[in-house]
């Protein structure tokens, strides 16, 4: 607790830093976000994000696109094409039967369930996002920032979190 209230006291809020506006985001999203869309929605939302991470990643018409146009360098593009592969995802998969083999329809699931999906969720997609950055953007950021979101261990501790999590955590209706 006194690391918390060290911290908070160390931020200049008349000049706020990028670090401090992804702190928010994370601890705002979480919250706010998980409460409002219940533990099945947050669930096909991570599966939309390790769909649209596996196209913009892998899909070779993608990199095609990318190189015919010079988009490798627009980090704003790249980072707009993944955010939209990844919301059209979501709409296709909210509306498919995944969303009822996953539980009930919007079934809000245990608040400590709810907590938990969210925070993995937003961190997964905050590490995502920054991963898309060139290195000297990236660079910028604060030490602490770096090795939540952005070092190897970070980056593999936010995809694998909630893929342990689903598998070996609640299983729907039995725990509601």
């Amino acid at each position: 607790m006194e690391s918390v209230l060290s911290f908070l006291a160390s931020i200049n809020w008349a000049a706020p830093s990028w670090d401090l506006f992804i702190y928010l985001f994370f601890v705002v999203g979480a919250l706010l976000y998980g409460f409002s869309l219940g533990r099945d929605r947050i669930i096909v939302i991570l599966v939309s994000i390790y769909m649209a991470l596996a196209v913009v990643g892998n899909a070779p018409v993608v990199n095609q696109f990318n190189l015919a146009f010079h988009l490798n360098e627009n980090t704003i593009l790249r980072i707009s094409f993944f955010l939209g592969v990844f919301v059209v995802l979501f709409f296709l998969l909210s509306r498919s039967a995944l969303i009822k083999t996953i539980g009930e329809n919007s079934a809000p699931g245990k608040w400590w369930q709810v907590i938990v999906f969210s925070v993995l969720q937003v961190g997964l997609l905050i590490s995502i996002t920054l991963s898309f950055l060139p290195p000297e953007t990236a660079g910028a950021f604060a030490e602490q920032t770096k090795q939540i979101f952005i070092s190897d261990y970070g980056k593999s501790a936010w995809l694998m979190a909630p893929i342990v999590f689903m598998a070996l955590g609640p299983k729907g209706k039995k725990d509601d």
